[in-house]
């Protein structure tokens, strides 16, 4: 190798460095003059990244749930009661059914068309108005569609039960759609309690009538992939109970009317009911929870309060107290300006009170309307249906209260075609009707049950049942109930929005529907108006002139949306005081509800092992002294 060799000998290394060459301490300057470049952060995607855990987690309580309700009003109360629960804890509660982690589905058992729509594959059709118009061609209506009447009648105004059912579960959807859409789901509802071992409810989580104070615990598991299935019955002391605590928090459909369960339940054996098999024998809230119960809802700016239950007639005769006593009670509290209307009454039940009912319905913050279902006007009929009354009872009762409540008004069902019904029992009930003209009549075609007696004798006919049905609602459209109160001053409660939007809908004393101009101020208030115009289900009616509009006395109603009834007790559960939707958007504040949870949990467990240990310590010191 050969040697190297320079030019220059170095003494030292520090040599290599001339005189030209820059110094540390300029380098060192020099760098002041750079400007970093800073990089641009998005912070609104950072803030959501931090907020929202992955899309595939399974934390509970951050999940987007789509409730869904058919049936009756007391099913109504119990999805509100679910959706209240949901959101107090953390859930959030959507409109579209699309953008939701779980579908809560509270079902209907009445007919058959509501269940064959939960359970097959169906198109996601909604109820448009060209639906409702060709339904109303057929010459049907219902009652509960009470916003719908805003209509000329060139369109539509009420549809029968029966199709509002189906449109219902058009418009939603089946466990099969869920599916398919990779939608977590849990059931609920009358369906599910009453036939479990369907085989379509098979692997989906179910939570019975009774046990809707724990559809949290049932989210959970579902939301973490488990199947769950609570259909027990609530005791005390081995005696059933009405249902879950009426203190829970709800999400209200309508923030100005609340709908309170006073029963669960029946006492009847109807062979063609298929509810009793989910609701079961009669079961009574105490007075002292109703009455605490309407008193929160007025607190909370309810104006509207609806009775409901499978009979509220029989309300009490397991408790050692009866319906009067209960309204009176409620009469109480209910502040000026507010109004009490009570649900379907069955005629046994009512002929033992009837004076009494008579004084409440007179009450001026009660609504002079009672629904009392007739069924059929045979009573061979009524006999093969078990109904414990004949036509002459309903006769009495009706009668009485035409007579005691001036201008009342009285609804009543009909079911068209029940096994056995001859022409000539059919014609009784046509003349009934002609007789009464009711107002307010559900025509509703037979549908044999699965499970039910009436399912299991000589059917009537399909052809034959549909033209009854249609016979009977010609005659329904035959008269105008509402004409002769064109011209009338009336005061009227207004408490929500018609279908079209175009009117503002209220009722006056006798629960008869009244389209007013839609001016917010009238919103949950008391108006006068004169009636100038009548339709087959309503009337309209334009304000008085410089007339007051008169505020009950009640507190500022909740936003639509907003958790009511949270009491200490479900705050103390459930880790805070949460007390709407918009306090449940944080998904560090869930994960810290369970943190805390575990560690006083965990404070309990130490604080039991080290008393534990102080016992062995004192009985080893002990021994050995």
């Amino acid at each position: 190798m050969p040697s190297a060799s320079c030019d220059t000998l170095l003494d030292d290394i520090e040599d290599i460095v001339s005189q030209q060459d820059s110094k540390p301490q300029d380098r060192h300057f020099s760098r002041k003059h750079i400007v970093p470049k800073a990089r641009r952060r998005n912070t609104q995607k950072c803030l959501q990244e931090e907020d929202s855990p992955p899309s595939d987690s399974t934390i509970p309580g951050i999940q987007k749930i789509w409730i869904r309700t058919w049936g009756c009003s007391h099913n109504n109360s119990d999805g509100e009661y679910m959706a209240g629960q949901l959101a107090a804890y953390g859930y959030k509660i959507t409109e579209n059914a699309s953008d939701a982690d779980l579908w809560l589905l509270n079902s209907c058992t009445v007919k058959n068309p509501a269940e064959d729509h939960f359970r097959n594959s169906i198109k996601n059709v909604s109820t448009s108005l060209n639906n409702l118009k060709a339904w109303y061609a057929n010459g049907f209506r219902c009652w509960k569609l009470k916003s719908t009447p805003s209509f000329t009648p060139s369109q539509v105004t009420c549809i029968s039960r029966d199709l509002i059912d189906i449109s219902g579960f058009s418009d939603l959807v089946c466990p099969t759609r869920a599916q398919e859409e990779n939608k977590k789901i849990v059931l609920a509802g009358c369906v599910p309690q009453a036939q479990p071992r369907q085989d379509y409810l098979q692997g989906l989580s179910v939570i019975g009538v009774q046990q809707i104070d724990r559809v949290v615990e049932v989210v959970e598991e579902t939301i973490k992939g488990h199947s769950v299935r609570l259909l027990g019955q609530k005791k005390d002391n081995g005696k059933r109970l009405g249902g879950a605590p009426l203190d829970l928090p709800k999400i209200r459909k309508n923030p100005l009317i609340e709908i309170i369960s006073i029963n669960t339940g029946c006492l009847n054996a109807c062979t063609y009911c298929k509810t009793k098999h989910a609701r079961g024998n009669l079961a009574s809230y105490p007075i002292d929870e109703l009455v605490d119960r309407a008193k929160q809802s007025f607190q909370e700016g309810v104006c509207e309060i609806w009775l409901t239950s499978e009979d509220t007639g029989a309300y009490g005769r397991d408790i050692g107290t009866d319906l009067p006593t209960l309204l009176w009670k409620l009469v109480e509290v209910i502040p000026e300006g507010a109004m009490l209307r009570l649900g379907m009454t069955n005629p046994p039940y009512i002929l033992e009170h009837l004076e009494e009912m008579a004084k409440v319905l007179n009450h001026p913050r009660v609504y002079a309307f009672l629904h009392i279902p007739v069924q059929s006007a045979s009573d061979a009929v009524l006999m093969a249906m078990k109904r414990e009354y004949c036509v002459a009872d309903f006769r009495r009762v009706v009668d009485f209260l035409k007579e005691k409540v001036p201008g009342i008004t009285i609804a009543t069902d009909i079911i068209c075609g029940f096994p056995g019904e001859t022409d000539q029992d059919f014609q009784e009930t046509v003349k009934l009707v002609e007789e009464y003209k009711f107002p307010s009549l559900f025509i509703n075609q037979f549908y044999p049950r699965p499970g039910t007696p009436a399912a299991k004798m000589e059917q009537v006919p399909a052809q034959v049942k549909k033209q009854r049905t249609k016979d009977l609602s010609r005659v329904f459209h035959s008269y105008s109930p509402y004409d002769h109160k064109i011209g009338e001053r009336q005061q009227v409660l207004v408490t929500e929005e018609s279908f079209d939007s175009k009117f503002y809908v209220a009722h006056n004393r006798f629960y008869e529907q009244v389209l007013v101009p839609k001016y917010p101020t009238f919103m949950g208030k008391m108006v006068e108006v004169d009636i100038y115009e009548s339709g087959k289900h309503f009337m309209k009616g334009q304000p008085v002139a410089d007339a007051k509009v008169y505020t009950p006395s009640i507190s500022k109603p909740l936003a639509k949306g907003e958790v009511s009834g949270l009491t200490v007790e479900f705050r103390s559960r459930r880790g805070g005081p949460l007390s709407s939707l918009s306090q449940c958007d944080s998904a560090g504040s869930r994960v810290g509800l369970r943190l805390r949870s575990l560690c006083q949990d965990g404070a309990v467990t130490v604080s039991v092992g080290l008393a534990l240990f102080a016992l062995l310590f004192a009985l080893f010191a002990k021994l050995y002294n």
